[in-house]
């Protein structure tokens, strides 16, 4: 099978299967074998690995991986796309497709079928509508997993990696540096894909912290506490906090931890950093038990 890094043989393929684009699943197909290359080295893919890709669309990053990897699991949603897997990964006997929605699917189910538990590298060209359920349910569901290497919109790269007080930092910037350690890996500009995207695209891999950098004693109420501050972001802490159903604290007591903690009370929450928003969620926990 000729690979699909090289543009003419996806173009093939695609007219061979008539096959038509959906913007649903917003499917843009990568056409360069320099960015599969840059993906399988930050990925750090070795003969050890199982894999799981999601959205492998035509199989061209899947061909790649199978050649790295000792096991591969696919997991695509367009079931029009399932018989042109069949055909352009036929040759590898180390890959299993499955038509699935990746958000429905058991992926501790997959780790123990394919991995025997242990942890998975993640590979994936998202789509962008859905990135950040696909990553935060990864992370949330703490499935075993080393790395998550994914194609992603430019601009929430930016935000992943991003630090307190800029314009891209945000409760996605806290939610992944909770969980894991971002790095860049490369640009890709649209003429990189069929069809083009509109936008610029990223390579980012993530790596698993063993154990989050910070401890905190209770973990449902820090994520609440970042959602609600970033909510509304023009107004400071302590109005988002208090404006929020969420958060079910009285405007004092807001105030009084925000200011345990050395803040000024007008600070708002792009200010802080992960280690504050936790000692923020220390207080107010203990404020809870002390009421109980």
């Amino acid at each position: 099978m000729a690979t699909l890094g090289n543009p003419g043989n996806t173009i093939a393929i695609i007219q061979k299967y008539q096959f038509a684009f959906q913007k649903k699943f917003g499917q843009n197909f990568l056409i360069d074998p320099h960015v599969l290359d840059k993906i399988i080295q930050a990925a750090e893919i070795t003969r050890e690995d199982c894999v799981l890709e999601i959205g492998p669309g035509i199989g061209t990053m899947t061909q790649y991986l199978a050649e790295h990897a000792r096991h591969v699991v696919a997991v695509e949603i367009d079931a029009n796309l399932i018989p042109i897997l069949g055909e352009t990964l036929a040759e590898y006997d180390n890959v299993t497709v499955l038509n699935q929605d990746i958000l429905k699917t058991d992926i501790q189910g997959l780790v123990d079928t394919y991995n025997a538990g242990k942890p998975i590298k993640v590979a994936a060209n998202l789509p962008y509508y859905i990135t950040t359920p696909i990553i935060m349910g990864l992370f949330e569901s703490r499935v075993p997993i080393d790395n998550i290497t994914i194609m992603v919109q430019k601009e929430v790269a930016e935000r992943m990696q991003a630090g307190p007080g800029s314009k891209d930092y945000g409760a996605l910037s806290l939610a992944v540096q909770y969980y894991a350690e971002p790095y860049l890996v490369a640009n890709v500009p649209p003429n990189c894909f069929i069809p083009r995207p509109g936008v610029g695209s990223a390579v980012i891999r993530l790596t698993r912290h063993k154990e989050p950098p910070v401890k905190t004693r209770d973990e449902k109420l820090l994520f609440r506490l970042i959602r609600a501050s970033f909510n509304q972001r023009r107004k400071t802490l302590q109005n988002g906090l208090n404006n929020s159903p969420e958060i079910p604290f009285t405007k004092e007591q807001i105030s009084a931890a925000i200011q345990k903690l050395g803040l000024p009370a007008a600070v708002r929450g792009e200010a802080l950093t992960l280690e504050q928003f936790a000692a923020l969620a220390d207080e107010l926990s203990r404020l809870k038990d002390s009421q109980e």
